[in-house]
């Protein structure tokens, strides 16, 4: 699991989360999930492929990533 987080007068302006496997996912260098605002646009990778995403707020983001990285652990990909 890997979260990174840049904070500029207390607001955040870039995040990453990443749930990476290598045994699970041989694309997108292992990242079987994530989040981030990469490329000036909020979006999610899961298994290699990459959709935009509704922003509301860093925490409901990773509040759904925390989740999701849950979800899959627990149902063993």
């Amino acid at each position: 699991m890997k979260e990174e987080v840049w904070t500029a007068g207390g607001e955040v302006v870039h995040y990453s989360l990443a749930y990476i496997y290598h045994r699970v996912c041989g694309v997108d260098n292992g990242r079987v999930l994530g989040y981030d605002n990469s490329h000036d646009y909020h979006h999610r990778h899961f298994m290699g492929a990459v959709e935009p995403v509704q922003f509301e707020s860093y925490e409901a983001v990773a509040k759904r990533f925390y989740a999701e990285v849950a979800k899959l652990r627990k149902e063993q990909i």
